[in-house]
């Protein structure tokens, strides 16, 4: 009964030992954690959460995939683009 209940609190409460941490990363992740009052740990962990896609709010990205592949020609338009390319000498002298 003992090992399974420290079986069960060791895997409650996971350790990590993360190695070969980018110099960029430590630097972010302290800077943050000095500019929110925050342990250097706390910080990481909202950071492992985010990016595991975990954490409570979800980023909205965008990747255009909806209006990707939908470009049709209209004269009017490449007409207005090639008006606004003229340039006009007289001022620029």
């Amino acid at each position: 009964m003992l090992a399974s209940n420290a079986y069960i609190e060791y895997n409650r409460c996971m350790q990590y030992t993360l190695r070969k941490v980018p110099k960029a990363v430590d630097s972010a992740l302290r800077r943050r954690a000095r500019a929110e009052g925050r342990s250097l740990n706390a910080v990481a962990l909202d950071a492992l959460t985010a990016g595991a896609g975990l954490s409570g709010h979800r980023e909205v990205r965008r990747d255009l995939s909806d209006i990707a592949g939908t470009w049709r020609e209209d004269p009017a338009f490449d007409a207005a683009l090639e008006a606004q390319d003229q340039v006009d000498d007289a001022l620029w002298r």
